[in-house]
């Protein structure tokens, strides 16, 4: 697994309770001797998405047959998680390297500077 694969993972709650098997993109690996990837959830409920903050994957996207999606999607950024490699119980498919770059342009520019609603 690497960054930019839409893997499915019970992706933890954040209360800690035992999560849904949902979709999620790997934004990134963690250095060092473990396997730990940093994860973003993906939904597909769209009236969820923080506007100019989220990322909206659609079937018109041209990099959308590749994501394994099943319907339109949104990559909700704030929600992040950090996972052992070995609870990944599939991979979808990726997004483009552009989209992933996009993706993490918006976390780094929200964990600098805080995202601001308009």
């Amino acid at each position: 697994m690497k960054p930019g694969d839409v893997i499915l993972i019970r992706f933890p709650r954040t209360d800690l309770s035992k999560g849904k098997l949902r979709p999620a993109l790997i934004i990134a690996t963690a250095p060092g001797r473990h396997a730990d990837l940093l994860l973003v959830l993906i939904t597909s409920r769209a009236y969820q998405a923080v506007s100019d903050f989220d990322e909206i994957i659609d079937p018109s996207d041209i990099d959308y047959d590749k994501t394994g999606l099943k319907t339109r999607s949104v990559v909700r950024l704030a929600r992040l998680t950090s996972v052992e490699s070995s609870v990944i119980n599939a991979r979808l498919g990726h997004v483009s390297p552009e989209r992933l770059q996009l993706i993490r342009d918006r976390i780094i520019l929200w964990l600098q500077e805080g995202y601001h609603y308009r």
